[in-house]
């Protein structure tokens, strides 16, 4: 992994970014493409949660998250395209781990996006479930959790 990587706070401003990277992902295309079309990684969204973003020497965003400590669910987590294969994803969950720990949380919930959920079976998320297709969204999607007192030990 190249070592001039940081995991910073977002910021409001970092807003137009992190949109652009959700919305140009490779993972949500062809069937998934309607999971991003319009969507918006807004300002209000960044200043109200726990949201971390991964920058390289020149502040080009490589990845992020979003953890909603109240439902200790991970909400949004992305990498680059071009970013992806370096460990910058590995280093993103390790961090938002090390965040729902100051928190106080016992695990985390993550909701994947299919294609995703063996990066997190591989970062040390269990299966715990699957969520059922609704609203928009036409498929089912796994569930799984971290389980951060587990993992301290």
């Amino acid at each position: 992994m190249p070592e001039d990587i940081t995991i910073r706070r977002a910021t409001a401003d970092d807003s137009p970014r992190l949109t652009r990277l959700v919305r140009k992902s490779g993972a949500y295309r062809g069937d998934y493409a309607a999971m991003v079309d319009g969507y918006q990684v807004g300002g209000p969204y960044i200043e109200h949660h726990p949201v971390h973003v991964a920058v390289d020497a020149q502040d080009r965003v490589l990845g992020f998250y979003a953890l909603l400590v109240d439902e200790a669910e991970l909400d949004l987590a992305f990498v680059a395209d071009d970013a992806q294969g370096l460990g910058i994803g590995r280093m993103l969950i390790e961090h938002m781990l090390g965040e729902g720990r100051a928190a106080g949380l016992d695990s985390i919930r993550v909701v994947a996006h299919p294609p995703a959920e063996e990066f997190y079976l591989r970062t040390g998320a269990r299966r715990t479930g699957t969520v059922r297709p609704a609203g928009q969204i036409h498929w089912a999607r796994p569930e799984l959790r971290y389980d951060i007192t587990a993992d301290a030990a």
